[in-house]
């Protein structure tokens, strides 16, 4: 599969992606290196040649995964945000649509952050250079933010690092059994994440510190 070629078409085939997203969830939960061939081919019930009609090598489904990874997000996040005009709505668009795809392709995502050792030196310029492209899209709305008195004096780096960070971890802790739905996930980490970036000129917790009064017997 060449770069131009969407990786969402792949995982849009019934049987190609039943192996990718099966393997996508077996080396988030194990590793890259310690998920082999043999056992891929036993979760989705193929022989090991059977396997390898749709996968070349190890090394190509880590790619495929990632690159559909990144191809969910331009197409479910980052386009639809470029539409955006308003900053605030646009940083509430990615924050809620990333959370919301972590709680459904978990596995593909989540890799993303830990497994980029696991490809060969061209795949993963590849792929950093598209997260590269996304977070920096991410920072540019902290900066449109800031540009019109809207954001916390924060250095829009960490900030952009900080959000990304908090919506990974969901792949970590939220269980699609347990108690918690979906979408209350995803709109409880919106509003935390986004109201934590804003400047609605309320006082700072430094700031009131400054208003309490002195310990006279110090």
């Amino acid at each position: 599969m060449d770069e131009t070629t969407s990786a969402l078409d792949l995982f849009g085939d019934d049987r190609a992606g039943g192996i990718y997203r099966t393997a996508a969830q077996i080396i988030y939960e194990k590793g890259f290196d310690a998920t082999s061939m043999t056992e891929i081919a036993e979760a989705v019930e193929m022989t090991k040649p059977g396997l390898y009609y749709y996968v070349k090598g190890k090394k190509e489904l880590l790619f495929s995964i990632m690159r559909f990874a990144m191809d969910l997000l331009d197409r479910e996040v980052v386009a639809p945000a470029r539409a955006i005009s308003d900053p605030e709505q646009r940083l509430r668009h990615i924050i809620q649509q990333h959370a919301r795809l972590l709680t459904h392709e978990a596995g593909a995502l989540a890799i993303l952050i830990d497994e980029e050792a696991g490809l060969s030196d061209d795949d993963r310029r590849q792929i950093r250079r598209r997260k590269r492209n996304y977070f920096a899209f991410l920072r540019r709305t902290l900066e449109d933010l800031r540009e019109q008195g809207r954001l916390l004096p924060v250095d829009t780096t960490v900030a952009a690092f900080s959000l990304l960070g908090m919506v990974m971890w969901i792949a970590r802790w939220y269980d699609t059994g347990g108690r918690l739905a979906q979408e209350q996930v995803v709109a409880d980490v919106t509003e935390i994440a986004v109201a934590g970036m804003l400047n609605t000129g309320a006082a700072s917790p430094m700031a009131l510190l400054g208003t309490l009064p002195k310990n006279k017997s110090a």
